[in-house]
């Protein structure tokens, strides 16, 4: 029976029954090419074994120049001389038939002899995977040219480098009734606050799902708020953020097979700071940080902005802009609100659309396409060209966001804010946005509220929110992590002057 079946009948321990479950295993596993099976005999002693792997996962080196030389060129007396006679570390002995399945393909090697009841498995894995190369998504022209790639082991060496310290700690566990996907739980003991730890570690091991095939799995199920358009974990594929992070207190979850890994609790501030902020001056980090937010507000706002100024608030628009407004809509026959929303869709299809071709043709598709499409829609008398240029300046405004994940809620936002200022005009934009702070007001990450520390005020975590102070003002770590050390380094020695050498 395979683990992923949960039966509620209670277990037979009789030797039948074991005999039973393997040759089940072996004659399902037999019906694939891959899966081989091998009989041997120590010519020393006679003692008779099996071997059983999957091809495809084991690497034959391994098992041809290290496991079999030392089974058949010394006496072999018993399965427990496998951990003298074999060269191999990771060796494993058991009775357990449920761990045949999982360890079989996982890369391990099962022998068993002829004689007895107990199992071992062999590490002979075959490590398939990319190298370490630098970061994609969140690429810093400053600063190290580390990313994760998809081997866990590889990602936690990466930490490690970063903070070699006895401290950190990596709880691992399997999750998923078909793909036992290894997940690490990775914090710092003694600094995280153990009830955020516990809160993390009981929702992974609560997870009752089929598959994880990405860390992007883990975040949809453990969030505090499902339905929530809003990320409320973090995800990096820097080693540096994550060591980074794991410092001041926080909390990262790394899975096998992704690249990147999630980071808690985290606020709203966070998926607006860039971590090259921190390899720069704190008084051009300040300026980046506050020009993306204002892109944000911009990109959110201007189209429905547009929308209700022309919909109902003639007033609003200066007398100067007027006549502008008047010579570019005069032959659009839409309504503002089909001129906007054509305009937005159209810019959504080139998003996608250059995200899913080739790199190249997608590049040519996203340039050509935008100029074209605007172009011909201005002649056409589809679209005003003032509005062609409003959305084009959203566009680019919502790429400064350098998290992609809340980049990708910035551009569904839009579309609220566009249907409630056709409806209700500048109140109607009001509304929406007291609709957005009410559920942000509300929403929370691993049990933190999202919004500090702007709510709750928390007046220290500022230094480094919107601005960044210098590194000499913050010597305490973020409040709202609770952490069980809030100091970073001595305040005194931290902000003691320096002298100049003439002094």
């Amino acid at each position: 029976m395979f683990p992923f079946f949960k039966s509620k009948k209670k277990k037979n321990t009789n030797k039948n029954e074991k005999k039973q479950s393997f040759e089940t295993v072996a004659k399902t596993a037999g019906k694939s090419a891959d899966f081989k099976e091998s009989h041997y005999k120590n010519p020393f002693t006679g003692a008779e074994f099996s071997l059983y792997f999957i091809t495809t996962l084991i690497d034959p080196k391994i098992l041809q120049e290290d496991v079999l030389p030392s089974l058949l060129s010394k006496e072999f007396h018993s399965i427990d001389d496998l951990v003298t006679l074999v060269p191999i570390l990771d060796i494993q002995i058991s009775q357990k038939e449920e761990d045949i399945e999982q360890k079989l393909f996982n890369g391990y090697t099962l022998l068993k002899m002829k004689s007895g009841q107990s199992f071992a498995f062999i590490a002979t894995k075959n490590e398939l995977g990319r190298e370490v190369s630098q970061p994609e998504v969140e690429f810093s022209v400053v600063g190290p040219k580390e990313a994760f790639v998809e081997n866990l082991s590889d990602n936690i060496n990466l930490v490690r480098r970063k903070l070699p310290i006895k401290e950190l700690v990596v709880d691992e566990m399997n999750i998923g009734s078909m793909t036992h996907t290894r997940v690490a739980l990775v914090y710092l003991d003694g600094l995280a606050d153990k009830a955020n730890v516990e809160i993390v570690k009981n929702r992974l091991q609560a997870i009752d799902f089929d598959q994880i095939m990405d860390s992007s799995f883990i975040e949809q199920i453990i969030a505090d708020n499902n339905y929530s358009p809003f990320p409320q974990l973090l995800d990096s594929e820097r080693p540096d953020r994550v060591a980074s992070v794991l410092a001041e207190g926080k909390i990262g979850i790394m899975v096998d097979g992704s690249p990147h890994v999630l980071i808690g609790p985290t606020t709203l501030v966070e998926f607006f700071s860039a971590y090259e902020d921190y390899f720069l001056n704190f008084s051009i980090a300040s300026f980046f940080r506050l020009v993306r937010v204002f892109a944000v507000a911009f990109s959110v706002l201007i189209t429905p902005v547009y929308v209700a100024a022309l919909t109902y608030h003639y007033e609003l628009i200066p007398k100067d802009l007027t006549a502008t407004l008047v010579t570019s809509r005069q032959e659009v026959p839409l309504p503002p609100i089909l001129e906007a929303l054509f305009l937005e869709l159209t810019i959504e299809l080139l998003r996608e659309a250059g995200a899913r071709l080739p790199t190249k043709v997608g590049q040519t598709i996203g340039i050509v396409g935008g100029i074209v499409i605007g172009t011909a829609s201005v002649e056409a008398g589809i679209t005003s060209n003032v509005l062609l240029i409003l959305v084009a300046l959203a566009a680019l405004a919502s790429f400064t966001t350098p998290v992609y994940r809340m980049s990708n809620t910035i551009r569904i936002l839009r579309f609220p804010f566009l249907l409630f200022a056709q409806l209700w005009g500048m109140l109607g934009i009001v509304f929406c946005f007291c609709i957005l702070m009410g559920h942000l007001l509300q929403l929370t990450s691993l049990g933190r509220p999202i919004l500090e520390p702007i709510y709750p005020p928390r007046l220290k975590d500022l230094k480094d929110s919107l601005i960044r102070l210098p590194f000499s003002s913050q010597t305490q770590r973020p409040q709202f992590l609770r952490t069980q050390n809030p100091f970073r380094f001595s305040e005194t020695e931290g902000s003691k002057k320096k002298k100049d050498i003439d002094e």
